[in-house]
């Protein structure tokens, strides 16, 4: 096609991390093209800045498609054939070659060796330079359509024309409306990865503490996680709550955020507690109960478990009654509080929801319905854990649209 100054061979629609992989990856894989990044907002790559704490969580370290996708609530299907093609070793050695090494950490999470997101935001934006990729901010597209076979993109200040188009919008409501217009089935999109509201004498003034394996079970459905569990200021979040929000996403919409959860502080059979318990009334008879946790409780949270349940705290191991010690168990391993509400994890949020996989070719990110039309990243209806797991889909997509795209011209 003709070169005009309006004229791309790629419009990239979101400035994020999948908008950005997939322009530059397009561009390495075909040097010649011509590619514009359309930004609504006025910052580039903000979720990229925030992940991890503003250390950027980029992917995590688990090399096996088959086990990756397990991490995906929705889109594990789908995404087992691309994980094939390009996964966190791929992007790690990416970003290595571009002079961006990354680390493991204990719990797989791979970050940059410079711990700022600074440093992911500084490589794109520099082979952005690198490779000419035009970036135009504050730029909303407002429509797009497919005339004589280029694309007719419009935002509210300049018209552009393009053979090719990749959306990266993320979970943007209004780009989500403008695709549902031209066809597409978007699944209604709800929260994913919140924690818990919870007003409880048992959590109260206790935000920090930590306790490193707990079980969570939402009841009357069948959800469950485990993991370390962190009560915060407003009710309770870690790992075990936020596996457990993204799988239960749309259960606990339905339930409007209002729903019991049964926890096992422990991580432990219940058989096990009561094992532990039996044998301190044998050998620690005389000690307070107060002093002696059970399962390794922290200690105050350990306090205001007996507090709860009324257990005086000068009594030993050898004086519970058979009540007490039914209260005890119970607390420990079937701990159960009413949830009222959700807040939303730090300033990562992910959304449940978007254009139905079913309408993708998952081999390329080709649309089914428009030729020449390609998605990336969270604008799908793919969601994962907390771990990195959402960017890496992000980087996958975005390399697939991207491999395609280089082979169209």
């Amino acid at each position: 096609m003709s070169k005009q100054s309006n004229s791309y061979d790629l419009i990239v629609i979101g400035g994020g991390a999948a908008g950005f992989f997939g322009a530059i990856r397009s561009v390495q894989e075909s040097p010649n093209l011509k590619i514009l990044i359309l930004e609504k907002a006025k910052q580039i790559l903000s979720k990229v800045k925030i992940s991890g704490g503003g250390r950027c969580n980029v992917t995590h370290a688990c090399f096996d498609p088959t086990e990756m996708v397990t991490k995906y609530p929705r889109g594990h299907k789908e995404l087992l054939g691309p994980f094939h093609q390009f996964l966190c070793g791929d992007m790690m050695a990416w970003l290595e070659d571009k002079g961006v090494p990354t680390k493991i950490e204990e719990d797989g999470r791979i970050f940059p060796v410079t711990d700022k997101s600074q440093s992911i935001i500084d490589c794109f934006t520099g082979l952005c330079k690198k490779y000419q990729i035009e970036i135009k901010t504050q730029s909303s597209v407002t429509s797009f359509k497919r005339e004589y076979k280029i694309w007719q993109v419009t935002t509210k200040d300049e018209n552009y024309k393009a053979k090719n188009i990749l959306i990266a919008t993320g979970s943007s409501t209004a780009f989500w409306n403008i695709l549902g217009k031209m066809g597409y089935t978007i699944v209604p999109p709800v929260p994913s990865l919140f924690t818990f509201n919870i007003k409880h004498p048992l959590l109260k003034d206790l935000p920090g503490l930590a306790v490193p394996n707990a079980e969570v079970k939402i009841n009357n459905i069948k959800f469950e996680e485990s993991g370390p569990l962190l009560i915060t200021h407003w009710g309770l979040s870690g790992p075990a709550v936020l596996k457990l929000s993204a799988w239960a996403a749309r259960e606990l919409h339905a339930k409007n955020y209002k729903f019991n959860v049964a926890i096992n502080w422990s991580g432990q059979a219940k058989e096990n507690i009561m094992a532990e318990l039996e044998r301190n009334r044998k050998q620690n008879g005389k000690k307070l109960v107060s002093n002696l946790a059970l399962a390794n409780l922290p200690k105050r949270l350990w306090q205001r478990m007996l507090q709860v349940t009324n257990i005086p705290s000068k009594l030993n191991y050898a004086s519970l009654n058979a009540k007490q010690i039914a209260a005890l168990i119970e607390i420990i391993g079937n701990c159960s509080l009413q949830v009222n509400g959700k807040s939303t994890f730090k300033d990562e949020f992910v959304t449940c929801g978007g254009v139905d996989n079913k309408q993708v070719n998952f081999k390329t990110m080709e649309s089914k319905l428009h030729p020449n039309l390609y998605f990336a990243g969270e604008v799908l209806n793919i969601d994962a854990v907390t771990g990195g797991f959402n960017f890496q889909a992000a980087w996958t997509t975005a390399y697939l649209a991207a491999k395609q795209i280089a082979q169209n011209q």
